[in-house]
């Protein structure tokens, strides 16, 4: 890391370490409650060890080497996907603990941070923002690098991008353990925590606008469309959702500003969209690069990627509103919600179809390269969910899964299906190459990896399809004399053998994704280095002659 770092970069790292302790002393000092105070520790911790850590790098300054200069900048990719699979364990891990406290809730202990209502945001952080935000920070950076034939525009913002995100979600997920929460869906942090994202989110959208400004590729490759789009209107739906007042500058609480059925349309425009782009926009940027790079086939369909991201755009901005079906919301909006749902269907289907295509040609590499099977079936869950959130948007139907453990199997069938899948295959593309090695350092564990993460979705999905539409049944049920066949309380005992099995698929995926971290650590440990490719370097622009 500070090899590469200028003198004037390394100056500037201590700049912002010595501001992050002083802003982590000075928000322990002030603070009126506990996770304030714990918070402030955290950031005053972090910012005197990386002053002590850059500081005393400046008085063994030595110029960087030019040759070194002259190659992509990849350490920050290395970082962001340690701290991707790290995320992973831990959010998979919490998971799989909530999962089965829905089976056995005598289990959780008697300490409040072990509560449902504190684990599960817990969980959804870890895995979203934690597993999924830092796959998607470390493969951007190396596929603008890649795409635009250029290096980072500097070698300190991303670090300030990775280090900063994580802090974040360090900040939330304990936040969480200690009762602080906004009560927003995967918006749970507090107001400190959001404006702190806001500037590390900044941050990464300047590194990318100026690394884009200064490529040697005219053409701005459609991973980049993707992985921009997300970038900036993830920024738009945190900022505005998470408009709030602090109760106090020295307190941790906060209250939006939004009200009634304003705050719920906010929440849903939001939540959607947090699915729309960065569970979706983004991965898609990540499929767009390595699902050719892997199968050595350009993309099926260049035009239909971009008719695709134009009509991914601006349907999703305006379905949120089908979350709110039969509620306060007025009827149009939730029709419009609706309508947009089951339109989106095209340019979703038109992505996962192109990816599927590509393949054409390239079967017998899906068949015998687990890597290139982990990119397959991502594009398939990807179609899979997307045809079944369309259809459960549509009002008759949406009365039967909503509020039933049918939206939660949707839910697990995109994330699992699709956006870890991808990920891992990114990722056992990513490992080798940074590692100066052609394949994974235990090839076959790979195979194993991939039968566990299909199989655990599978037992996963399948289990809370079956709950949600027999609890959705369970309730309408009525008898002869037009009363409830079946109590509240008999419906939730009827989930029992599908909560069994939904926590045995949770295992399963996590026991893969186990396997993934160990395969990658001693991938690296057995990097052929000094690592040279000579093509892997930016393109030097040469006079014409």
């Amino acid at each position: 890391m500070l090899a590469t770092l200028t003198l004037q970069e390394r100056r500037t790292a201590v700049g912002l370490s010595v501001a992050l302790a002083l802003m982590g002393l000075l928000m322990a000092a002030a603070a009126r409650d506990g996770p304030m105070a714990v918070h402030g520790g955290m950031a005053l911790a972090l910012g005197l060890a990386l002053v002590f850590l850059v500081g005393g790098a400046l008085y063994d300054y030595a110029e960087p080497d030019p040759e070194t200069l002259a190659r992509y900048y990849d350490a920050p990719t290395r970082f962001g996907i340690g701290m991707t699979l790290i995320w992973a364990i831990i959010g998979m891990g919490v998971g799989v603990w909530v999962a089965a406290l829905m089976y056995w809730p005598e289990a959780t202990p008697a300490w409040p941070a072990t509560s449902f209502g504190r684990l599960r945001p817990v969980h959804t952080t870890s895995v979203i923002f934690g597993f999924g935000g830092n796959a998607l920070i470390a493969t951007s950076f190396y596929v603008l690098q890649r795409t635009s034939r250029a290096r980072l525009a500097d070698a300190l913002s991303p670090w300030v991008v990775l280090i900063g995100f994580n802090l974040f979600c360090v900040w939330a997920v304990t936040g969480y353990l200690m009762g602080s929460t906004q009560s927003k869906e995967y918006a749970e942090a507090e107001w400190y925590a959001d404006i702190w994202l806001v500037i590390v989110w900044v941050t990464y959208f300047a590194l990318y606008i100026r690394t884009l400004a200064r490529r040697n590729e005219p053409h701005i490759y459609v991973a980049n469309w993707y992985y921009l789009a997300f970038i900036l209107v993830v920024a738009m739906l945190h900022i505005v959702n998470n408009l709030a007042l602090p109760v106090s500058f020295a307190g941790t609480k906060s209250y939006t500003i939004w009200a009634g059925v304003q705050d719920a349309m906010i929440q849903w425009w939001y939540g959607h969209n947090a699915v729309a782009f960065f569970l979706t926009a983004g991965f898609l940027g990540m499929l767009y690069y390595f699902l050719p790079v892997r199968a050595g086939r350009p993309i099926w369909s260049y035009r239909l990627s971009i008719v695709s991201f134009w009509g991914i755009v601006f349907f999703y901005v305006w379905v949120g509103s089908h979350h709110l079906h039969y509620t306060a919301l007025p009827y149009w909006v939730q029709t419009l919600g609706m309508t947009f749902s089951v339109m989106l269907l095209v340019p979703s289907w038109a992505s996962a179809g192109n990816a599927i295509a590509t393949l054409n040609g390239a079967w017998h590499k899906v068949r015998d390269d687990a890597t290139l099977r982990f990119m397959f079936v991502a594009a398939v869950f990807y179609g899979i969910s997307t045809f079944e959130g369309s259809f459960l948007a549509i009002r008759p139907v949406n009365s039967l899964s909503h509020y039933t453990d049918w939206t939660v199997g949707h839910v697990h069938s995109g994330t699992l299906g699709w956006v870890a899948m991808i990920v891992f295959g990114a990722i056992y593309t990513l490992v080798p190459q940074l590692s100066g090695r052609e394949d994974m350092a235990w090839p076959k564990a790979v195979e194993w990896h991939f039968w566990l993460a299909v199989s655990g979705t599978l037992i996963y999905v399948v289990s809370l399809w079956n709950a949600g539409i027999t609890q959705g049944l369970m309730w309408r049920a009525y008898d002869e004399n037009g009363a409830l066949s079946y109590s509240f309380i008999e419906s939730v005992q009827a989930m029992a053998p599908y909560y069994a099995a939904r926590t045995l698929g949770g295992a399963l995926f996590l026991a893969g994704a186990v396997v993934c971290t160990f395969n990658c650590l001693a991938t690296v440990r057995r990097a052929q280095l000094p690592i040279e490719n000579a093509a892997d370097r930016p393109l030097n622009p040469q006079p014409a002659e």
